[in-house]
């Protein structure tokens, strides 16, 4: 292909992001620089903001994973501005804890509901408001409209929601962006200490809309991610220059 032919493709590609509710942050964004090399799976090179994700959890130790991931990627977008709305109907977040990944727990609003409609519809108002730097539901059940009304207050706001499915009965396609699996892995000692170590977590991208789907091995360092050993999709050259 001729480089003429590659830059309308890359031109076109930037063109209809938008369209399908996908929001491109700045590349130098503090969120793609705690993601490391994770971001080259993501459509320009860019975790999408503006969208809604899914994560889905098998085992309760899942769901611990997961929560932390999504607190690393909430703390960079809550450093523009704005709290983080965490809905759920049994909260297991412990809020101490959270300062490891760089939230300060009074920049959280924790809402309990106990039936699955009404913390759907709880995420959506939440994700309508502006001043909001991200939104965390948890549910079983999510259906395709559901997703789509979610995805649709998103494109509006501009806020960035995940949805953390505990002990889902079935995932059909919906509406969100992306799919996700996150596993616990045994933490490693550093410099022989002994004690817990830092959060490692088997992460897997099991779908990206206009992505590549990967695997990958990290620690939290309290920073950023930190890949333990090379992940199961490698990115070439040629994949890292299409995506940015």
């Amino acid at each position: 292909m001729s480089p003429a032919k590659a830059d309308i493709i890359a031109k076109l590609r930037r063109e209809i992001l938008p369209l399908q509710g996908i929001s491109i942050p700045e590349k130098n964004n503090p969120l793609n620089t705690c993601l490391g090399s994770i971001r080259f799976a993501f459509p320009q090179a860019s975790f999408p903001t503006g969208a809604i994700h899914e994560f889905i959890c098998e085992k309760t130790e899942d769901k611990s994973a997961s929560g932390g991931f999504i607190s690393a990627i909430a703390a960079q977008l809550m450093k523009s501005g704005g709290a983080t709305v965490w809905i759920s109907n049994a909260r297991t977040i412990f809020p101490p804890a959270l300062k490891l990944f760089g939230i300060e727990p009074d920049k959280i609003i924790f809402i309990d509901l106990k039936k699955a409609k009404d913390i759907l519809w709880v995420m959506e108002e939440s994700l309508k408001c502006h001043g909001i730097a991200a939104v965390v539901g948890e549910t079983e059940t999510l259906s395709f409209k559901s997703s789509r009304r979610l995805q649709l207050a998103v494109e509006s706001s501009k806020v960035t929601g995940f949805i953390i499915r505990n002990h889902p009965r079935k995932t059909d396609n919906n509406a969100c962006v992306s799919r996700w699996k996150i596993c616990q892995l045994p933490s490693q000692s550093h410099d022989g200490l002994p004690g817990i170590g830092l959060p490692n977590w088997n992460v897997e991208l099991l779908k990206i809309r206009n992505g590549k789907p990967g695997s990958w091995q990290l620690e939290w360092n309290g920073e950023y991610f930190k890949q333990l050993e090379t992940n199961h999709h490698s990115f070439s050259r040629e994949e890292k220059r299409k995506t940015g």
